[in-house]
């Protein structure tokens, strides 16, 4: 099993989060390092402050050398996914090839609805989702693209230069809807992201998740899978591992520790210790 750590731009400072990635960078244990993409605090005070997510992320990967990088997740109707491209290959090249694509639906009504980005229905965001999947891995990939969907219409659209992972960075969806969020997962991740829970559900969801790719006639070995990790404000490392534990049993390949805000280089340590002495960590 692998680790990596994510550290959400809110309620924090630009100063807290960059200590945190830099110390990161030394810890052989994280091998990735990821932020989320809102423009309001999620799960606490709305009101309060909150950094853009890959405008940090690239300054980020600009003061870092090892760690990958992504976002868990970016909402795909934020930003048209053509503009997303652009971005997504800027980054591989910044990064020298360290980016992870992460994308989603998007859920969050609040600030959509405060900067009036259309949300949609649920069917209507999972059909935009669908179609941007699409979008973006073409344009990060193929010379040209042309697209006339719903959504979104593209013609001999173009996406220079690329970036040097090919064909494409990984693409890591999250979520866990099983007749959609899974199956656009089997058919265009590399990388699916379970937000967090019980073992056993899951398993659920890899099952769910391995029955789509066989639908496809895809090996469901081929992704990546990742779950959040707490680490709570009480810094209980003990628990980190016993959720690590518990759904490493069930296959989880990469553990993505949530670091609780305001961000403090001092846990990164104490944790990686935790790590080692449970021999969960395969270098």
């Amino acid at each position: 099993m692998r680790f990596a750590f994510k550290t959400s731009p809110q309620n924090t400072t630009w100063a807290q989060m960059l200590a945190v990635w830099q110390a990161a960078d030394d810890i052989e244990v994280y091998e990735s390092g990821w932020t989320f993409d809102h423009f309001y605090p999620i799960f606490s005070d709305s009101s309060g402050p909150c950094l853009e997510g890959w405008t940090t992320l690239t300054a980020l990967a600009q003061a870092t050398k090892r760690l990958r990088v992504g976002t868990l997740v970016t909402g795909i109707h934020y930003r048209h996914p053509a503009v997303l491209a652009n971005m997504a290959a800027a980054l591989d090249i910044i990064s020298n090839g360290r980016l992870e694509l992460g994308i989603g639906a998007g859920w969050n009504e609040e600030e959509s609805g405060a900067y009036g980005i259309e949300l949609g229905s649920i069917k209507e965001r999972f059909d935009r989702f669908e179609e941007a999947c699409e979008v973006l891995t073409s344009l990060l990939s193929q010379e040209t693209t042309d697209f006339d969907g719903k959504f979104y219409q593209l013609k001999g659209a173009r996406n220079e230069p690329k970036g040097p992972q090919r064909p494409h960075p990984p693409i890591c969806i999250g979520g866990s809807g099983e007749k959609r969020t899974l199956r656009i997962t089997a058919r265009y991740a590399q990388h699916w992201n379970f937000v967090g829970g019980p073992p056993d559900v899951f398993a659920h969801k890899r099952d769910v998740l391995a029955s789509h790719c066989a639908d496809i006639g895809r090996d469901p070995k081929e992704i990546t899978l990742s779950a959040h990790l707490r680490l709570e404000p009480d810094l209980n490392y003990g628990k980190v591992i016993e959720d690590a534990a518990g759904l490493a049993a069930e296959g989880l390949d990469l553990g993505i520790v949530y670091l609780p805000p305001p961000h403090d280089p001092a846990v990164l340590e104490p944790l990686a210790e935790a790590i080692r002495d449970s021999g969960l960590w395969e270098r």
